[in-house]
């Protein structure tokens, strides 16, 4: 892996023979909020809100996807500062198995944030060192995947954009249909809400 552009190394798997690759087609954000939940005089988000929720997601996504991560397990460590201003870090955290919600397995991911594009993307890792020195090890109870998350459409129309690519393939289709189901949800996706309600603490009612 490049270790300083790890869109790179998620392209190069993207394209991979074996691969599974997945793309949710993006988010109208406020479309979203004004088609399932009641209004809120003043409720609409920026493309640069988008952004600083995913830039907060990306060191804390046990406080933006806590129906994902179990509580109490993510942490990260080397975060710096490249050159242009990106910035990379390693994050760990036991989160829920895709194909086994009820089972959490030790994913640990390189993250790189890329502020002009407005991307971040998560490497899964097999095994790293954490801050202090000490080995950590992913669980074996899933593929290695990466992530890329990003923000897209203009300033006051932002749009949520999500790919996901699962370093195996997908023979019985077990992991497309995974993903079809989180597409067809209702709603805006988790963190989403999460920022809304726990960042701009502006509480968001559902419609029946």
């Amino acid at each position: 892996m490049n270790q300083d552009n790890h869109e790179e190394t998620f392209a190069a798997a993207w394209k991979r023979d074996g691969h599974t690759s997945i793309e949710l087609d993006p988010v109208d954000i406020n479309q979203v909020l004004a088609d399932e939940y009641e209004a809120v005089e003043g409720l609409a988000l920026t493309r640069t809100q988008l952004w600083d929720m995913e830039a907060r997601k990306a060191a804390r996504p046990d406080l933006f996807i806590p129906g994902v991560i179990r509580a109490g397990t993510a942490r990260s460590w080397g975060r710096r500062e490249l050159k242009g201003g990106d910035e990379v870090f390693v994050r760990v955290s036991e989160q829920r198995t895709w194909l086994q919600p009820d089972h959490y397995g030790t994913v640990i991911e390189a993250c790189h944030l890329n502020h002009s594009s407005q991307q971040v993307t998560f490497i899964g890792l097999a095994e790293a060192e954490d801050d202090e020195g000490v080995p950590v090890t992913a669980s074996p109870g899933q593929p290695l995947f990466h992530v890329s998350h990003g923000v897209g459409g203009p300033e006051e129309a932002p749009l949520n954009t999500w790919r996901i690519v699962h370093l195996t393939s997908d023979e019985d289709g077990a992991l497309a249909r995974r993903f079809e189901r989180m597409a067809q949800a209702r709603g805006l996706p988790e963190y989403v809400e999460r920022y809304i309600e726990d960042v701009l603490e502006i509480p968001l009612t559902r419609k029946q």
